[in-house]
């Protein structure tokens, strides 16, 4: 096993939020007028390199103002030492519960965005140690994002049995079986937040309203993403039901989006927000990501979410806008409870 090295320490702060995930670097490049053919090169409009993975919810909830804690495996080289440095230094995220690992490569994706979506190309290797191997007891935390998938999790009944509010994930399954068992694993969740194709494959339903349906028999809080359609939700802790529109918006590159939805749902929800300006305040920042180049590297702060709204706000001609955001004017400041680093809302490319 590759020799391991992790960031401790004698006192652990209470984070807003834990995370615990595989984490990749990032290369993207958008402006593809096609799919690239075989023998044929391209030439792409913009290129962008980002922290990626379970890196994408990190830096989003860091960047609306959430002490955010992280589990993750990084390698000891080049790229490893560069995420180490963006996510701790740059971003403020904790890294005292993260490995690094010498001899083991850090995964890399390559994002290729057309046509309005992106194809994924990965190298990488399973991480040395398991996410419970890693984390052991996790640490106090108002709310938890968990990945789930075929092997249960025993960092999440741990942290549910604590009080944690464990909102889950989940992935695209290479083997297409879509096995039902992964949901039994929602039992110990507060959220589940899949987009529509995962929800209907898993709960093999036809519709993004019917998977909602089911789920929210198995989760208190359901939450259906579809993309540029929008969002749709059952909180059955306050017998809310939701359905919010996309917003409409030139997209760059849609990496990490859902991600940054779901970001921006846990901190809505930790504010303590109706579900349904849960769900808008989830889908404007996900819109304001895919305007830029990376999932993590894109992610909007509060302050730009705040340009937004003023903006909004202060044009005319945006009267179903103001309406349906008129909530920010007292949300924005109030979606986290510790001002996180300060970012620069970067030029779109």
């Amino acid at each position: 096993m590759p020799r391991s090295t992790h960031a401790g320490s004698t006192r652990e702060e209470a984070a807003d939020v834990f995370l615990s995930g595989l984490l990749f670097f990032d290369l993207g490049f958008t402006g593809l007028p096609s799919a690239p053919t075989p023998g044929a090169e391209v030439w792409t409009k913009g290129m962008g390199t980002s922290p990626g993975g379970i890196a994408n919810f990190a830096v989003a909830l860091s960047r609306l103002g959430l002490r955010t804690s992280l589990s993750a495996a990084f390698g000891e080289d080049l790229l490893g030492t560069h995420l180490w440095h963006e996510l701790s230094v740059t971003e403020g995220v904790d890294l005292s519960r993260s490995r690094r690992f010498a001899g083991w490569p850090t995964p890399v994706t390559v994002s290729l965005a057309y046509d309005g979506d992106r194809a994924l190309v990965t190298h990488g290797q399973e991480p040395p140690l398991g996410p419970d191997a890693m984390i052991g007891e996790p640490p106090p935390s108002r709310a938890a994002i968990a990945h789930i998938g075929a092997e249960p999790l025993e960092w999440v009944g741990s942290a549910h049995a604590a009080g944690t509010l464990v909102f889950a994930d989940v992935g695209w399954d290479p083997s297409e079986r879509w096995s039902p068992a992964v949901l039994e694993q929602l039992a110990l969740c507060h959220a589940f937040m899949p987009n529509a194709e995962e929800a209907m494959a898993y709960t093999r339903t036809g519709t993004p309203r019917a998977a909602l349906s089911r789920l929210a028999d198995l989760v208190p809080l359901a939450v259906v993403t579809d993309g540029a359609g929008g969002a749709l939700a059952v909180d059955s802790t306050t017998g809310e039901s939701a359905s919010v529109a996309g917003l409409p918006v030139d997209a760059v590159d849609t990496t990490g989006a859902g991600d940054v939805f779901g970001a921006g749902l846990v901190a809505a929800t930790l504010a303590g927000r109706p579900l349904a300006d849960r769900l808008r305040f989830a889908n404007l920042v996900a819109a304001l990501s895919v305007r830029r180049i990376g999932g993590a590297a894109a992610a909007p702060d509060l302050a730009a979410v705040d340009r937004w709204w003023r903006s909004v706000r202060d044009s005319p001609g945006n009267d179903g806008l103001r309406s349906a955001y008129a909530f920010l004017d007292h949300t924005v400041p109030a979606a986290a409870t510790t001002a996180g680093p300060h970012h620069a809302d970067q030029p779109e490319q």
